[in-house]
Order: C-alpha cells, then sequence, then structure tokens
C-alpha cells in the first residue's frame, strides 16, 4: 500500500492538508490503499476477458505492481483469505466493541461499542475520525440499509434508533423489545425491518411508519440472530433453544426448524446467493445449508470454543469467515469436499464416493486461520466492500 501523512493533535484528531499546526509533528501512517489495484483492474479488464486470463501472481515484491482486487479473482477465493495483520484501532475508554460496519462505500468504519458510542475510524488508515454517544446502554446490533440511505441500531433496553450515514438520529422505537435487541436486518426492498431479541420473538417492522407488522413466536429460548434473505420475504432465526427458524414475513408463520445443533445458534448469515444459510453454534460447530433441500451441505469443524460471529465475502460467493470466543478467526471455502484433505486424498476412490454423496458431507477443516487475534470473543466481523480487509470487532 501507499503512505500518506496525516497531522495528529494530542487528542488524536486528524487534520490533512499544508503543513502541521505549531508543535505538533508528523505522523507516517501505514494506508491501505487499493486504488491503483482497482485501477489497474479497470485497465486490464478491456483485453483479459475471463478472469484465467490474469497474470498468475508471483511470489516476489516485483509482482506488487501485477496485484489486482478481490474481484479480479472470481475463480480464486484464495486470495481474499486475509490472515496479514494491518492495524488495531482502540477507543479511549476500552470497552467491548459489539458490531463492526463498513460505510456501504468502504471509507469509513463505524463501531459500536458497550458504552452505547459509535466511533467512525478512516477506512483506508483507520485513524480515528469521530465518537458519539448514540445509545444510553450496550449497542448490541447494527445494520445498514440496501439503500445505503439509513443505519439501525439496537441496544440493551430494547430500543431502535434511525440514523442517516452523517449518524443524524431521525426516530427511536422506544421498547421495541423488553429485552436486549440481538439483530437486525433489512428485507430486500428495505420498505419492511426484523429484529429479534431475548425475549424470544422476531419483530417485523414497517420502515416507514416505524410499526410493528408482526410477531413471530416460536423459540423456546434467546433469539440470538436473524437474517432477511436476500431476495425473499424469508427470515432465518438462531436461538438459545439450539433450533434454526425459518419464517415467511408477509404471513408471520413459521416454515421450517433445522434440528442439525445441539447447543445455542449464536450466528448465522444467509449467503448472497440466497440460496447458502451459514449457522454457527456453541457447540463450535459451523454449518451451511441449502435452503432449497434443507439438506446440510457442510459440517466445518476447528474452533475450539463457541462461534460468535460469521461473515460471507462480498465477492467471493464460497468463501465464509468464522469468529471464535477465544479470538481466532478461520476461513473456509463451501463446497471444498472432504477430498481436499490428506487423509482421504490418498485413498483416491473413497474421496470419490464422498464427493458424490455430499449429502452427509464428513467435517472439513479450515482453508486458512488466524490464532488469537484477539485475547476475548470477536462479536463481529465485516468485510470492506471492496473484500481486500476483513475487520473485526472484540470484547478486548
Amino acid at each position: 500500500g501507499m503512505s500518506t501523512y496525516v497531522y495528529v493533535d494530542g487528542e488524536g484528531d486528524a487534520f490533512r492538508g499544508g503543513g502541521a499546526p505549531q508543535g505538533r509533528k508528523p505522523v507516517q501512517r501505514r494506508t491501505v490503499d487499493y486504488t491503483a489495484t482497482t485501477v489497474r483492474h479497470i485497465e486490464s479488464r478491456a483485453y483479459q476477458k475471463h478472469p484465467f486470463d490474469n497474470e498468475m501472481l508471483q511470489a516476489t515484491s516485483g509482482a506488487m505492481l501485477d496485484f489486482m482486487p478481490p474481484s479480479a479473482y472470481p475463480h480464486a477465493p484464495a486470495t481474499s483469505f486475509a490472515t496479514k495483520f494491518v492495524h488495531v484501532s482502540t477507543n479511549k475508554i476500552r470497552t467491548g466493541v459489539n458490531q463492526v460496519l463498513f460505510m456501504p462505500d468502504g471509507r469509513r468504519l463505524l463501531t459500536c461499542s458497550v458504552n452505547g458510542e459509535f466511533t467512525m475510524w478512516n477506512g483506508m488508515s483507520f485513524n480515528f475520525e469521530t465518537i458519539l454517544q448514540a445509545h444510553n446502554c450496550a449497542i448490541r446490533t447494527a445494520t445498514f440499509s440496501h439503500n445505503e440511505n439509513w443505519l439501525l441500531s439496537g441496544d440493551d433496553a430494547g430500543t431502535i434508533k434511525y440514523w442517516q450515514t452523517n449518524l443524524n438520529n431521525l426516530k427511536s422505537i422506544a421498547n421495541a423489545h423488553t429485552e436486549p435487541v440481538r439483530g437486525l436486518a433489512f428485507a430486500p426492498s428495505d420498505l419492511k425491518f426484523c429484529s429479534c431479541s431475548d425475549d424470544t420473538t422476531v419483530k417485523v417492522f414497517d420502515f416507514a411508519r416505524a410499526a410493528q407488522v408482526s410477531v413471530l413466536s416460536g423459540h423456546g429460548g434467546d433469539v440470538k440472530c436473524v437474517d432477511w434473505h436476500p431476495r425473499a420475504a424469508l427470515l432465518a432465526s438462531g436461538g438459545k433453544d439450539s433450533l434454526v427458524k425459518l419464517w415467511d414475513a408477509k404471513s408471520g408463520k413459521g416454515v421450517a426448524s433445522l434440528h442439525a445443533h445441539k447447543n445455542q445458534v449464536g450466528a448465522l448469515r444467509w449467503n448472497q446467493n440466497g440460496n447458502w444459510l451459514a449457522t454457527g453454534c456453541r457447540g463450535q460447530q459451523l454449518k451451511v445449508f441449502d435452503v432449497r433441500t434443507l439438506r446440510e451441505l457442510e459440517n466445518f469443524r476447528g474452533h475450539q470454543k463457541e462461534i460468535t460471529s460469521l461473515a460471507w465475502h462480498p465477492h467471493h460467493e464460497t468463501l465464509l469467515t468464522s469468529g471464535g470466543f477465544d479470538g481466532t478467526i478461520m476461513y473456509w471455502i463451501v463446497g471444498r469436499g472432504a477430498d481436499d484433505d490428506d487423509e482421504t486424498s490418498a485413498k483416491g476412490d473413497v474421496s470419490f464416493t464422498k464427493k458424490t454423496n455430499h449429502a452427509h458431507s464428513a467435517s472439513t477443516g479450515p482453508c486458512a486461520e488466524i490464532r488469537g487475534g484477539h485475547e476475548a470473543a470477536i462479536w463481529s466481523l465485516a468485510w470492506h466492500p471492496a473484500g481486500h480487509i476483513l475487520c473485526s470487532g472484540s470484547n478486548d
């Protein structure tokens, strides 16, 4: 990446521009600048009709000139295993970070903390930009709308707040839930959104009127996560009762329950293709389901502790990232199959039968991992929209 000079005063506020103010020394910041690689990709796209025509990256420093953004390597998801540490950003008052989100344009990073603050960081050099007391208690979850204009946040008191991207607070739904709000997700049209809570319910709200449309009750305990299907009126929620439930958002009725986990389901995420649902539980199991057949596609094993967060890569359909209670981050490829493992590939024919009979897939190990990425639970993972950087927010 390139480096830029940023002038920083005693409070950590950054000034760009002509000359540092009196008595302040310039600070050199490592900047992850993806502009050049993106320009290079746009130029080369004219004559490289297929990703397989891209030059293969060589492991030399000179090959940096041919480096391109993740979208240029759709055939090689391994190019996006983000295992190299880039930066750590810490609030002055050190509290757990419950949610991290990149602004939809990728220029800023928003973090939501246990003391109810929004903190904005620069999306390239990750230095502090601004801080705002958003809630009176811990912010548990936040999400952007698909049209990129709205931000919703939910807290421990059961309140949901509406924000514009400039962090102007427009509305607040007090007592949306009676217990902490654990998850929020927008409908594909942004006209509705859903929330889940420790009060065992999933609720659907009308976004414009800020009014409750329906209450989906059926979980036998806290509902820890919810996500809205990228294209359909279908919700998925996971809870303390170790169930993953699918709901019809229009009728407010349950559609199906997946009984695959034996422990609390703490994280779940739809893939952008709309067919795969990834779920992670306290029993260290990470599963991917095909929602068309309700069959288990993958059973990923590798985490030593509970799985606390999940994120699909924005460009590589098959790349799934998970964060654990012990601060470990793991990268998985869906559909890699058990036959890529050393044990099975030795007995050629066995791996072939395993691959074809994929319904009861053997558990597959991680493709890459970061052990001890944090000292505590990773509550949230977020990919930069360009897909070259993964951000993790943790209890440490």
